[in-house]
């Protein structure tokens, strides 16, 4: 690099888009305040490379912990030691100011190496309970960022370095936190969003059907269904839901979900870190499923937390069948002022501004001014 070209921001983050939006969102911010940034990720995030506002983009050779073999652990080691080396090397090139982590193990290289540099590093961890390699990382780390308060409050070593910023939200989900809770009248439409992403689809489609059949006739009549299904799942639940003459979109995908979720009385969903950030920002009550037998028990961990501030209620999938569900809408269409009550608590916990308040922590841990920043 030149002498006299500003250093560049460098973000680290995995090939999932629970790691690569709010890193994204963090990416804008900061190219908003005219600070460089440049993105260190593995191969499964190459397509992002258009789509994140990242000057360059470095692939960084990585592993994920899939087995607890000798053999296995020995290759993800390996790949890992690689991946550092390589990233040793970039980071020589680059001169970054800060490198930023947003967890996974496609974060562990270039934030080790960073550490091993002396160059300020900073991790985000998004969900309520920190992941392996965040876990891994964060006593080496100069600062930590938390997408949820007391995320590492029984570890003192670790809190004294650790800021509550929230979770970064794309734009579009801070435009649909600018609407109202929408109120349920006793003859209005009832909106219901059903989602569970790529993972949790299917117990949705085999559940949310069922638990609408159960539902009495007053109430189907006026219920509006908007239900993410996998596309081997798309006849199932539209031919279920036809049957019963509700009124149903079901589709694999939805471009404009931070919408219908802003239109939705009730949401039901499984409770990833992202998904729960954007029920709070937008401030709307929730139903949810966390993923089961995940290692880390994250999306447990996420949704305990709103279902403490009063914005949802937590169903362990072992509880999420027909009968119990149906039993819960019910419960919740015949008490409006519940949900009004929920959607306010929900919103209570939501961090519209998490983008620019983990900017401003990051431009302070690289101590950063006006003078040195500047794209590149």
């Amino acid at each position: 690099m030149q002498e006299g070209i500003p250093r560049p921001v460098l973000l680290a983050a995995g090939g999932t888009g629970g790691h690569l939006f709010p890193a994204e969102s963090l990416a804008a911010a900061l190219v908003r305040r005219g600070v460089g940034v440049q993105l260190a990720t593995d191969t499964r995030a190459t397509r992002y490379g258009e789509a994140f506002p990242a000057s360059a983009v470095h692939v960084i050779p990585s592993a994920t912990v899939r087995g607890r073999d000798p053999l296995s652990l020995a290759r993800t080691a390996g790949l890992l030691g690689y991946g550092t080396w390589a990233a040793w090397r970039v980071l020589a090139r680059l001169r970054p100011a800060i490198v930023v982590g947003f967890g996974g193990y496609p974060t562990v290289p270039p934030v080790l190496a960073a550490t091993l540099r002396a160059i300020p590093t900073l991790i985000h961890e998004q969900n309520g309970v920190m992941g392996r390699a965040n876990r891994l990382l964060a006593p080496r780390v100069t600062a930590i960022a938390t997408g949820f308060p007391g995320v590492v409050d029984k570890a003192p070593r670790l809190s004294t370095k650790a800021t509550h910023t929230g979770n970064p939200v794309r734009p579009a989900v801070v435009a649909a936190a600018q609407t109202s809770y929408p109120p349920l009248h006793p003859d209005g439409p009832v909106r219901l969003l059903v989602f569970g992403g790529s993972q949790g689809a299917r117990v949705m489609s085999e559940v949310v059907p069922l638990a609408v059949e159960r539902l009495p006739p007053a109430l189907r009549q006026h219920l509006h269904i908007t239900q993410q299904a996998r596309a081997e799942d798309l006849a199932a639940v539209q031919g279920i839901y036809g049957r019963l003459q509700v009124a149903a979109d079901v589709a694999p995908f939805f471009a404009d979900l931070p919408t219908r979720m802003a239109a939705s009385h009730l949401i039901v969903s499984r409770s990833g870190a992202s998904t729960v950030a954007e029920l709070a920002a937008i401030g709307r009550p929730a139903i949810l499923v966390p993923l089961p037998h995940a290692l880390d028990q994250d999306q447990l961990a996420n949704a305990n937390a709103l279902e403490r501030a009063g914005g949802a209620i937590r169903l362990h999938q072992s509880e999420f069948t027909p009968e119990r569900l149906a039993a819960e809408i019910s419960g919740f269409a015949s008490a409006p002022g519940r949900l009004a009550a929920m959607a306010n608590a929900a919103k209570s916990m939501g961090t519209v501004d998490a983008a620019e308040r983990l900017a401003d922590l990051v431009l302070r841990v690289a101590k950063l001014t006006g003078n040195d920043t500047g794209p590149t």
